[in-house]
């Protein structure tokens, strides 16, 4: 028989452990009922310049500087600023974290990104397409059917390998409940198991393994996030939870 004491151990570990679950799903909720529709298009522009500084927050300095800069205009993403080493920095916006999300219409969503070069030839178009598609008018359902057309029609490639991606912004914001969250670089795989990387199998680490693995549906593709010690301002991150 089990001490009482480990029996209530592990059953208040059972209640905050629930409580976690109805707190994420009540925040989901919540998220629905505060963002049902898109927000008027100003809300989501930008001023030109602010727009590139913080794109170019995504990456170190050492590769921003050479990067190619898209910044949105109200039609879709335009060159602001040509490169010359491979990447490409953009800020994006909620629309391209998917069509689960509960912030699919947050208007506050600002996510810096500066891709490599093969992300930027095979993963980068999905954001400049959904993007597209979202200004034209197009609602949520009918993006994901654009998007199925457009990779049908191959005008979308597939994931090529050793794409990555730089979200090392201090000021950048993910959502209302993370923020900035904190620094990261994120590979992208075509879809595959995550336990190949040693991931986690989603965003709440289970283990001590520092992978995240999120899997990008409409994309085909697995998306590693791993945390890394520094914003691109070289100061330092805060400590994993």
């Amino acid at each position: 028989m089990k001490p009482f004491k480990t029996i209530v151990l592990q059953g208040l570990g059972l209640v905050v452990m629930l409580f976690a679950v109805w707190q994420a799903q009540a925040q989901a909720e919540a998220a629905k009922t505060q963002y049902p529709s898109m927000a008027p298009l100003d809300q989501y522009m930008m001023d030109r310049n602010s727009e590139i500084a913080l794109a170019q927050s995504a990456a170190p300095r050492s590769i921003a500087k050479d990067a190619e800069v898209l910044v949105m205009g109200s039609k879709g993403y335009e060159t602001a600023v040509s490169g010359r080493n491979g990447f490409v920095c953009v800020v994006q916006r909620s629309w391209t974290a998917g069509p689960d999300d509960p912030e699919f219409w947050n208007p506050k969503v600002r996510a810096p990104l500066c891709y490599n070069a093969a992300a930027a030839r095979s993963y980068l178009p999905f954001a400049i397409k959904e993007t597209e598609l979202i200004l034209a008018g197009s609602s949520k359902t009918q993006m994901v059917e654009g998007i199925k057309e457009a990779l049908a029609k191959k005008e979308i490639p597939p994931v090529e390998a050793n794409s990555m991606v730089f979200m090392l912004s201090k000021t950048g914001y993910l959502n209302d409940g993370a923020g900035a969250w904190r620094p990261h670089v994120m590979m992208i795989s075509s879809a595959t198991d995550p336990a190949l990387w040693g991931a986690n199998s989603d965003a709440t680490p289970r283990d001590d393994s520092p992978v995240i693995a999120l899997p990008d549906g409409l994309a085909r593709a697995t998306v590693f996030l791993i945390p890394v010690a520094k914003w691109s301002d070289g100061s330092a991150a805060p400590p994993m939870k």
